[in-house]
């Protein structure tokens, strides 16, 4: 059983990396933001914010799930060493999702506190699942987030397992219940076997600023459900967000992450002041996160200069005061009329441009392909494949040479594969938008 210390509250630094110079009458200005966080390990330190955190287990039991018997069997193999891998002291619940959502340990509507007594008591209850009943995604967020929010929690974390479609509500509901649980806590989200829907498993843990993955294969859920409570339990902080202030005439064009993957918070921001916006980025341990940030300057003659933005970290104040800045960079734009300085593009630009280039050229081609659109498909994924080669994305350019032949890397010449296996293809789509960071 791996029993993690406490971690301490990590400590945040901000840098700034941009070619600041604009032609004449030039007005947007791309910045990648680094936000580096270090010291928040498992120290055993409390720290400003640190405090008690919260995970819900969410395991699809739809009558598909014993189809065959190994998916039941390796979600409860899996949850059961999640719940090993949980720090003594922490909050937890287990909750079977059908077409309902009902916690099956503990009872009454609360969280357990995790010790051996809890831990041997919620593994009986895992063994008590039966498979049936159809699949409601939806419910099961809608009783994670009371569980979470009913109780003073720093980090809350849902982990959610499923292995079908959502097919007993519909879209909307379950976009309103990933818009009522935005904000109040992070979910990962795993699809098992090969019946389930991308869209809907990777737009889970976008919503909810978590992790997407396939488990194609039931026997690898356990190191998978490992692997993810290492990480949150490795979290010091949550509820962290990205501050954007402007200057009056200029405006935040996006704001998107861009490793370890790519996820776009434009839509995310919410006022926090005159000219300021927070973007959410979720709880943080000891890690580093990197974000393209454009902004639209007013148009300025040469020689003219400005601060085109002032990007700060916030932290949740633990006394529920205002919510505190604990790191800070600043954006420029600097008018010139040098050619060979306005056209340059700043590397660390260059590097995640092409990365989210990458990420839509797989789920264009991934689209077009199975639309029968050969032509469109053999275009985008011959892309993806350059883009990948040109970035030294190793693990990408693995993945696309099981859906297409490589011709030509470099010229992204490529051929479709007449046979793809279902689970080759649901991999690529599931892990396209995973990036790898730029070379210092």
């Amino acid at each position: 059983m791996a029993n993690f210390a406490k971690p301490s509250v990590p400590q945040f630094s901000v840098d700034v990396y941009q070619n600041a110079y604009l032609p004449d009458g030039g007005r947007d200005v791309d910045a990648i933001v680094t936000v580096t966080a270090t010291g928040g390990g498992t120290s055993g330190a409390t720290g400003l914010v640190g405090g008690p955190a919260g995970i819900v287990f969410l395991v699809d039991c739809s009558g598909s799930m014993n189809y065959p018997p190994a998916k039941m069997e390796g979600a409860r193999a899996a949850t059961a060493a999640a719940l090993d891998t949980l720090r003594d002291g922490t909050s937890f619940a287990v909750v079977a999702g059908t077409h309902t959502a009902v916690q099956v340990y503990p009872d009454h509507g609360r969280l357990a506190v995790a010790g051996p007594r809890t831990r041997a008591e919620a593994k009986a209850a895992l063994g008590r699942l039966t498979p049936g009943g159809g699949t409601a995604i939806g419910t099961w967020l809608r009783l994670a987030d009371a569980l979470l929010t009913g109780e003073d929690l720093v980090i809350r974390h849902g982990i959610l397992l499923t292995d079908g479609r959502n097919e007993h509500e519909s879209p909307e509901a379950l976009r309103a219940a990933l818009d009522a649980a935005a904000g109040r806590f992070t979910c990962d989200a795993r699809g098992v076997g090969t019946d389930w829907e991308v869209k809907e498993v990777t737009g889970i843990a976008a919503a909810l600023l978590g992790t997407a993955d396939i488990v194609a294969d039931p026997a690898g859920l356990a190191a998978d459900f490992t692997a993810v409570m290492e990480n949150v339990m490795g979290k010091g902080v949550g509820d962290v967000t990205l501050r954007l202030w402007t200057p009056v005439g200029a405006e935040i064009a996006f704001v998107k992450q861009v490793a370890p993957s790519v996820a776009d918070l434009t839509g995310r921001r919410a006022d926090s002041g005159p000219r300021s916006g927070d973007y959410p980025t979720g709880s943080w341990g000891d890690e580093s996160r990197d974000y393209h940030v454009r902004v639209r300057v007013p148009a300025n003659a040469v020689g003219r200069e400005m601060l085109a933005a002032r990007v700060s970290l916030v932290l949740p104040d633990p006394a529920g005061g205002d919510a505190r800045p604990v790191a800070q960079g600043l954006v420029r734009a600097v008018w010139t009329h040098d050619v060979a300085m306005t056209t340059a593009i700043h590397p660390q630009v260059a590097h995640y441009t092409g990365q989210a280039e990458l990420a839509d050229a797989i789920q264009e081609g991934l689209d077009a392909r199975k639309s029968g659109d050969q032509d469109g498909a053999t275009a985008k994924l011959g892309r993806a494949v350059q883009l990948a080669a040109a970035s030294g994305n190793a693990d990408t350019a693995k993945l696309l040479s099981k859906v297409v032949d490589v011709v030509d890397a470099a010229a992204g010449t490529v051929r479709l594969k007449a046979k793809v296996a279902e689970a080759d293809e649901m991999t690529l789509e599931t892990r396209s938008t995973k990036t790898v960071r730029v070379k210092r």
